[in-house]
């Protein structure tokens, strides 16, 4: 097992990743450490908040991205965050160096950035 830093991400937004769709993640923060290398991208069917439901034990790893840069989000780029709409004060988290996994197993869903294993590949 190998241990990579995981962000979940509500359903269907995981999948998007995975496929490449998906290139920028919205946040209205920013990680600690950019670049951030080696992402696991674990997405989940429960929106975690801070107020209520903070994990999920059924997730799904489905990529591992880096973050290369975190910028603020420009409404040009709806698009590329698969956004329905585009709200001021956001910042973008441009994913790059995409590796899709398929793997077999549940992985926990967390807020903010934490750790998680994964087997070696």
């Amino acid at each position: 097992m190998k241990s990579h830093p995981a962000l979940s991400v509500v359903a269907p937004a995981g999948d998007w990743i995975r496929s490449g769709r998906k290139t920028l993640e919205i946040r209205r923060w920013s990680p600690d450490l950019v670049p951030l290398h080696d992402l696991v991208i674990v997405q989940n069917q429960i929106r975690l908040s801070g107020d209520g439901v903070t994990d999920d034990p059924d997730g799904e790893a489905v990529a591992i991205v880096d973050v290369e840069s975190v910028e603020e989000w420009k409404e040009n780029e709806i698009n590329e965050a698969c956004a329905t709409y585009w709200e001021s004060g956001w910042k973008a988290w441009r994913l790059t160096n995409l590796r899709p996994l398929h793997l077999d197993g549940k992985y926990p869903a967390r807020l903010r950035i934490y750790p998680i294993d994964l087997p070696e590949r």
